[in-house]
């Protein structure tokens, strides 16, 4: 078995990925709290290994891919104490053996590398990845594997949460597609703004990095909450929420195996 580690601003997500299955089997999630501890770590997750029988000398290899440095050591040393495993840190020099290259390897984050090596692996052609997580991020690849361009947009939470943290009488909404655009009362006309304006935000993104690159890209959703904007269905051609587990994958095996 195989457990990727994505370590990211609002969530560090484990995934255990069978080997003789091939494929994702089993995810579990926990808050991501930059002072978060081992012992923390060890509680939270051991409860989830008993619940399904999952057994620590089942896992043969681990990669992680983390946003937050803070807390790469407390992964380290928990999958040191706990798994007994040493892990595999994806940072820039994880990228030269991958079929997809960027010409800033310290810059752009390791989760979005992960996207793109899955996306391309698995489609071999030009891509555009949107991943709907803290932030909303279209990461564009050629159809020679090389990274064209980023772009960063807040994402849907954090557009809720700036909304209420921000002003005295808006309260902070459940993110849940309404029926219509037009508000009929403050938290459907929240919900309505946000959810149909990101809808309009992707579409329009979409269209104008196609126009820019010239030509048709395979349009890819990923992140949790890649199934939120039901609206937006028709516009990718796959949504698979286990993408950067795929990419965190990929890229650890490519690095430790000979």
């Amino acid at each position: 078995m195989f457990l990727a580690i994505d370590a990211g601003n609002s969530n560090i997500v484990f995934g255990f990925y069978d080997e003789n299955q091939r494929k994702w089997i089993h995810e579990f999630r926990i808050n991501t709290q930059k002072g978060i501890s081992v012992l923390k770590l060890e509680k939270d997750i051991h409860l989830f290994f008993l619940e399904n029988d999952i057994k620590t000398d089942e896992i043969l290899y681990v990669g992680i891919s983390s946003v937050v440095p803070e807390i790469n050591s407390v992964i380290q040393q928990f999958c040191k104490e706990y798994l007994e495993k040493d892990c595999y840190l994806i940072s820039g020099r994880s990228y030269s053996k991958l079929k997809v290259s960027t010409a800033r390897p310290n810059e752009i984050g390791s989760d979005l590398m992960c996207n793109v090596a899955a996306a391309y692996e698995k489609f071999q052609t030009g891509c555009i990845i949107v991943d709907f997580g803290t932030a909303l991020t279209f990461t564009v690849i050629g159809n020679d594997g090389k990274i064209l361009g980023v772009n960063i947009v807040p994402g849907l939470k954090t557009a809720i949460k700036s909304l209420f943290t921000n002003t005295s009488k808006l309260p902070e909404v459940e993110l849940k597609m309404p029926q219509s655009a037009l508000g009929k009362n403050t938290i459907h006309s929240i919900q309505a703004g946000i959810l149909y304006g990101y809808t309009g935000l992707v579409k329009g993104m979409l269209e104008t990095i196609q126009q820019e690159v010239g030509h048709q890209c395979r349009v890819i959703a990923t992140g949790g909450l890649s199934s939120i904007l039901t609206t937006l269905k028709d516009s990718f051609e796959l949504v698979d929420r286990n993408l950067t587990l795929e990419g965190i994958r990929l890229i650890t095996l490519k690095n430790i195996q000979p």
